[in-house]
């Protein structure tokens, strides 16, 4: 009796020992799965997460590459190059060196959290309105033409300085600052949307950029940012500011100089920086036109944010060496991140050579033609 109870003791053991087993093995199978399902699902959405991410900062330009034979800036100017430069671009008034490397393009100082087209890139503009050979260079040729010239001035750039290859860039003046008040009494006009459309689709088909220039009239910044909105949501296409065109009441753009406060601009910037963040765009730029000091008030006011550059354009046109210096004052000595530098084909006395723009102190980020 006692033999037949342990055999059953035994057996009943064995059976719990194979039970217990059982369990530990699928438990253990559940584990392995739900841990390999936990790790599928982490590398999906890790996966997801990185395809939004490029998604979201690449950038839709291609800027064009240095030829083979183009040598590096080098970060010290020779002899003949300070010669050949006003005392207040090589030295300075105030300031025995330098700001900043020759070729830089940040201002002392200044960073970039952004992963926008200034960062790593030189822009080259070409200015103007399809409808006036008097605005620029987009009314004297065909669209066509005009970006065949562009992608040279361009490629002059990218050999100039083969560290920083250049974008083609439109810049397109989108409002219209007029003498005459028009139907909306703001002294502006739009620009014909089937031309606005004309020159995305130029450049978008030319893998380049496309800059919407406000000249403003009577009418705010903010009104007429939002006349433009629906092109700024496109990825490659960007801000720019005419600042002498915006007059007050009883004023006339042309005839009176007109002034833009910083902090209108800044409403610009961060509007442009929720639009960006909203529609999942890749990071964009606001540029500030300026030629003379009244044009731009409380210039401190205008920062750049986390998905918008911002830049501070010289305009002015005349004498190179003038021209140099006043860059200095207006740009190097003013502006919170980047400068731009415009050059006037057939007003400026001589007019630059590339490689002596991108040696200016700090390097232009933007160059533009007119």
């Amino acid at each position: 009796m006692k033999k037949r109870s342990f055999l059953v003791s035994s057996m009943t053991v064995i059976l719990l020992l194979a039970a217990c087993s059982d369990s530990n093995t699928r438990e253990a199978e559940d584990e392995k799965n739900n841990t390999e399902e936990t790790q599928q699902n982490e590398t999906k959405d890790t996966s997801k997460k990185k395809d939004e991410d490029e998604k979201k900062s690449s950038q839709p330009y291609k800027a064009l590459q240095p030829s083979e034979d183009a040598k590096p800036l080098k970060q010290k100017l020779s002899e003949k190059e300070l010669k050949n430069m006003p005392e207040s671009q090589t030295e300075g008034v105030d300031n025995s060196k330098r700001s900043v490397p020759v070729g830089q393009m940040l201002v002392k100082g200044a960073d970039d959290q952004t992963d926008g087209p200034l960062k790593n890139n030189r822009l080259v503009a070409f200015y103007g309105h399809p409808n006036s050979e008097n605005m620029g260079i987009l009314g004297e040729m065909e669209p066509e033409a005009m970006m065949e010239k562009l992608k040279k001035q361009t490629q002059a750039y990218s050999d100039a300085d083969p560290e920083r290859p250049a974008i083609p860039t439109i810049e397109l003046i989108t409002t219209v600052a007029q003498r005459d008040p028009g139907p909306n009494g703001k002294f502006y006009r739009m620009t014909p949307e089937e031309d606005i459309e004309k020159y995305a689709k130029l450049a978008e088909k030319n893998n380049a950029l496309l800059l919407l220039d406000i000249q403003l009239g009577t009418d705010s910044v903010m009104n007429q940012v939002k006349l433009i909105e629906k092109w700024l949501k496109l990825p490659y296409v960007h801000l720019a500011i005419d600042t002498e065109f915006r007059v007050e009441e009883g004023e006339v753009p042309g005839e009176d100089l007109g002034q833009v406060d910083g902090k209108e601009v800044q409403e610009a910037v961060e509007y442009l920086s929720e639009i960006v963040g909203k529609n999942d765009l890749p990071d964009k730029f606001v540029l500030v036109h300026q030629f003379t000091d009244g044009v731009l008030t409380n210039k401190d006011a205008v920062q750049p944010t986390d998905n918008v550059e911002v830049a501070l354009n010289f305009d002015g046109w005349g004498a190179s060496r003038d021209k140099q210096t006043l860059y200095r004052k207006f740009v190097r000595d003013d502006t919170s991140q980047y400068g731009g530098f415009k050059i006037f084909y057939n007003k400026d006395e001589p007019v630059l050579k590339p490689m002596d723009v991108v040696k200016l102190d700090p390097g232009p980020a933007i160059v533009n033609y007119q």
